[in-house]
């Protein structure tokens, strides 16, 4: 390089920085938070002596966060790449515009996306579940409307004024707008979307995210889209249209600058405790005490220093469980989750308070709520060892498919049932029971013998809800639907409630939920599974090692020949493209492999199918499981070049 090249590169640089901290400067002056102004400010002077300073800074203004189907969901800091009271009123003021193009008729927008609908049957049985025609609705044209919105929010940190700013812009608008009450967990938010009958729900969560992280998860419902989208999570089209929208609000000529952007002093509808006893009604009423009515069970309960604490132990109480500890270091909320590394039941350790608790109060379930309680995870002691485990998500959800399959296929209403869906309560429909892809193919078995229909979607409740007369559905990240005409969203505390339910029921005739799963092992073979998780540090290998297996996919699996290999990026009748691998072998193993859709990770899902011909050979089918997921395991790093 010459030194004028070597000059010109170096003013190149001084150019940018001057860029960035005039951007930084900006943003301060016109942060509505004084808090995050003032940690700019700090970041900013740092960053001219402090390289890690100056990286921060330049990340924190590396773009504007992208709103997707997932909302918004970063870590918490100033700038247009992290989450903050700027970029929450742009996202508000974006939401608010795309209610209005609904609601005045400009937009015919399909409620479930023009080109990534989650259509029904599986890869490995096409002609399963409802029909892909059935899920291609759009919402009816009707006359102009006001729409209504309900916002809610957790307890972390910044939640409750992200909710206050959304609630203040919405009214500014001319939504009628709900806030509800206190930091209450996400169940209630999506009960409350279709309970009040209004066009969207806003929750401010990161759900199980480490704690310096907080999000921003949409909703639509009533007269915005079809019955079977009512009260589910944002899909394609709405999601590009809300970008737009942000992306026309934060084109200002100052950074950080939301003048713009009406906020109402008032205005907005407070929600009193009226709707958080619904809700616990509600789910309390999916308890059937007539079919099972034991209640003697010694229940450990934990909500991860989450706000799932009073809501699930008054559902459990409501419902005759009163034999409950909580684990006291976790019961309150707390956006700091000190007694966790990552407040996730799937992470390990994240139980092992809790466990500690049952072994000490000789329990016979626990029951985990994440920070905002739409998912659960059950621990239970190994039958053979007497050692606390927490079950796989997979395992969860085939002893909840089979307890409502045992309960005649639903524990609601019925389909649709409900004020503001649009049908009738009690509809008679044959049970769906569904699943993600990614999932263990034990419930299409289960659902199948019970004379059910069963479809498979994308991973994620945004498709699994959407399925048409959805009775259960479930992803093996711990998210369970139980009751879609109550919580069309999973809900980790109506789930909690009937795990109480089936065990108390299995403990008033000696038995328990481990003899459960040893009953649908004999009837559908051993369905195992595990993942097996690859973190990079730059985005750009997952896409090398993705085009590395399109290219040479691995020719057996645990020593079974792939007799099938499926490209899920080109899509099929049965299911919209995604960037996905699935393989399948001789044996009836399955993997699938995807990039993960929000951390820097490739995920690969393994599973086994083991024969089992008697109860006796069910430890042997189990150490040839385990021994086959670890060859598998293998095969597939092999294959990636791990």
């Amino acid at each position: 390089m010459t030194h004028s090249q070597d000059s010109s590169s170096e003013s190149a640089a001084a150019l940018e920085t001057a860029a960035l901290l005039a951007a930084a400067t900006q943003w301060a002056r016109h942060d509505p938070d004084p808090a995050t102004a003032a940690d700019l400010n700090r970041l900013a002077e740092r960053a001219a002596q402090d390289p890690d300073a100056a990286a921060e800074l330049a990340d924190s203004f590396d773009g504007n966060l992208q709103f997707g189907t997932a909302g918004l969901r970063a870590v918490m800091g100033p700038g247009p790449n992290r989450m903050n009271r700027t970029v929450v009123r742009r996202a508000a003021a974006g939401v608010a515009a795309h209610l209005l193009e609904l609601a005045k008729g400009s937009l015919n927008a399909p409620d479930t996306g023009t080109s990534s609908q989650p259509a029904s049957g599986s890869p490995d049985a096409p002609n399963a579940g409802p029909s892909p025609q059935s899920v291609q609705q759009s919402a009816p044209q009707q006359a102009p409307y006001t729409p209504r919105a309900v916002v809610g929010y957790d307890a972390r940190h910044h939640s409750e004024a992200f909710a206050e700013d959304t609630a203040a812009i919405f009214t500014a608008a001319g939504i009628e707008t709900f806030l509800l009450p206190a930091p209450l967990p996400t169940p209630v938010l999506a009960f409350a979307v279709r309970h009040l009958n209004c066009e969207a729900g806003v929750m401010v969560t990161a759900s199980h995210n480490p704690a310096r992280d907080n999000g921003y998860k949409v909703y639509l419902g009533g007269r915005a889209v079809a019955p079977e989208a009512r009260g589910v999570q944002i899909v394609a089209p709405h999601d590009a249209r809300i970008a737009a929208h942000i992306a026309a609000v934060s084109d200002t000529k100052e950074a950080g600058d939301t003048s713009n952007i009406p906020l109402a002093a008032d205005g907005w509808t407070a929600l009193d405790g009226s709707l958080l006893d619904s809700y616990k009604s509600a789910v309390g009423a999916l308890a059937d005490p007539a079919g099972y009515p034991a209640r003697t069970l010694r229940i450990v309960h934990t909500s991860m220093h989450g706000v799932g604490h009073d809501t699930a132990l008054a559902v459990l109480h409501n419902a005759g469980f009163t034999d409950i500890h909580a684990v006291p270091e976790q019961s309150a909320a707390d956006p700091d989750f000190p007694t966790v590394a990552f407040p996730n039941p799937e992470e390990p350790g994240a139980l092992d308070l809790a466990f500690a608790l049952a072994e000490k109060v000789g329990a016979d379930v626990v029951l985990a709520n994440d920070p905002d309680a739409d998912r659960a995870a059950v621990g239970l002691p190994d039958p053979a060892t007497g050692q606390w485990h927490k079950l796989h998500g997979d395992e969860v959800g085939a002893l909840l498919g089979a307890h409502i399959a045992a309960r005649g296929g639903r524990v609601g209403a019925g389909p649709e049932a409900g004020p503001g869906t649009g049908t009738t309560p009690g509809t008679s429909q044959v049970p769906v029971f569904a699943n993600s892809i990614v999932s263990s193919r034990l419930l299409e078995r289960i659902a199948t013998a019970a004379g059910y229909r069963h479809a498979q979607t994308l991973t994620g409740f945004k498709w699994i809800s959407r399925v048409p007369g959805l009775a259960f559905g479930y992803e093996e990240a711990l998210g369970y639907c139980v009751a879609p005409e109550v919580v069309r969203d999973k809900d980790g505390m109506s789930a909690g409630l009937l795990i109480a339910e089936m065990a108390a029921g299995l403990k008033a005739v000696g038995r328990t939920l481990h003899d459960v799963l040893d009953d649908l092992a004999l009837a559908h073979g051993l369905h195992a599974s595990s993942q097996l998780s690859i973190r990079v540090d730059d985005l750009t290998k997952l896409k090398t090692m993705m085009a590395a297996l399109r290219a040479q996919p691995p020719a057996s699996l645990g020593g079974s020949p792939v007799t099938s290999s499926t490209d899920l990026a080109e899509g099929s009748p049965e299911l919209p493209a995604t960037d996905g691998l699935l393989y399948l072998s001789a044996d009836n193993t399955r993997v699938i492999v995807r990039p993960s859709g929000t951390e820097p990770k490739l995920k690969c899902y393994l599973e086994v199918i083991v024969p089992v011909s008697d109860r006796d050979a069910l430890g042997a089918a189990r150490t040839e499981a385990a021994r086959a997921l670890e060859a598998v395991s293998a095969d597939i790093k092999a294959a990636l070049g791990q």
